[in-house]
């Protein structure tokens, strides 16, 4: 598989890689080890070098899975985790250099590492950003040896930019996609000004850019593509990116017209996003084995054509836009 480079990390990471918000099988419910196992060494195995974590993914059994797994490989496997989404309630005073210490060090203790490739702060509040005091406890872990380096991960643009204004911020991780195009027009270029990795999220709109869901398609009570449709738990963003489900699904069917398949609309999701040079690695999730190898399966696509790519940029402008641009 193709690697990329990170930004000023300068670590060489596979173009697609692995996000583990499901890895033990689902969003929510029960925690599956098997699956995880098995889902972990699919993506090692593929060749994917880069996993991406959290301490709040299943109240800290992703970490620990992702800690078990490279610990039975010997390549370099790349570890990203995130912190901040365990404050309660999630504003920007909850956020101390106290508490993330802890947050850190705890996440390191549960994967089983001495040290994180990459720490992100996880989604915080905007005024987050506007705080010094903050970036500057990760210059001390990375002095003390706990993280090698430090990054975000956004919901607005908006909050991309404000990250950029901060040296040690070396990656931002944001929700990208054939629904999501505002991160292209400005950030992207300015990103890669800074010597800034992009890493992204969400690049199937939690599953509806696979073409598989219908308007008769049940989801479990824990799912948030239940219960989070108009952001009763976090950011309606991360719920099919914001866009409203009727909507949404007249817009998939646009697409596997423009792409010509009704069964391989993902392969195109993920392949559209690697389009875009400035983006250093795409993190979709797996909840099985088979979406591993289908996720990977998008790199062996040829470059889509300008009529495609103009095609994408159409539906997203007569569908999509007024209801999702300018909220993130």
């Amino acid at each position: 598989m193709h690697k990329r480079r990170l930004g000023k990390t300068g670590f060489e990471v596979t173009e697609i890689s692995l996000g583990t918000w499901q890895v033990g099988g689902g969003w929510g419910g029960n925690f599956d080890h098997y699956a995880a196992h098995n889902i972990l060494h699919a993506a090692f195995d593929a060749g994917v070098n880069f996993v991406d974590t959290a301490d709040v993914y299943d109240a800290g059994l992703s970490e620990a899975a992702v800690g078990k797994a490279i610990k039975e490989r010997n390549e370099k496997i790349y570890v990203a985790s995130k912190c901040g989404r365990q404050i309660n309630p999630h504003v920007s005073e909850g956020y101390t250099a106290e508490v993330l210490r802890k947050y850190v060090e705890a996440s390191l203790k549960n994967i089983g590492i001495e040290r994180l490739d990459l720490i992100q702060l996880h989604c915080p509040p905007t005024e987050v950003y506007k705080r010094p005091e903050i970036f500057e406890l990760f210059e001390r872990l990375k002095e003390e040896g706990k993280i090698a380096h430090l990054g975000v991960s956004v919901e607005k643009v908006e909050e991309a930019n404000l990250a950029l204004a901060f040296e040690n911020v070396c990656t931002v991780q944001i929700i990208f996609n054939m629904f999501r195009l505002k991160p292209s027009e400005k950030f992207f270029e300015l990103a890669k000004a800074k010597d800034c990795g992009i890493i992204v999220r969400v690049p199937l709109a939690s599953g509806l850019l696979s073409g598989k869901i219908t308007k008769d398609t049940q989801f479990d009570d824990q799912d948030h593509r239940k219960f989070n449709r108009n952001g009763e738990a976090f950011d309606k963003g991360e719920t099919f990116s914001g866009v409203n489900l009727e909507k949404g699904l007249e817009a998939v069917e646009a697409l596997k017209s423009l792409f010509s398949t009704t069964d391989n609309l993902a392969a195109y999701a993920l392949r559209w996003v690697l389009m875009f040079p400035e983006v250093s690695t795409v993190i979709p999730g797996a909840s099985r084995v088979d979406q591993v190898h289908a996720n990977i399966a998008a790199t062996k696509l040829p470059p889509l054509s300008q009529a495609q790519m103009e095609g994408v940029k159409k539906i997203y402008e007569q569908l999509i836009k007024e209801e999702v641009h300018a909220m993130w």
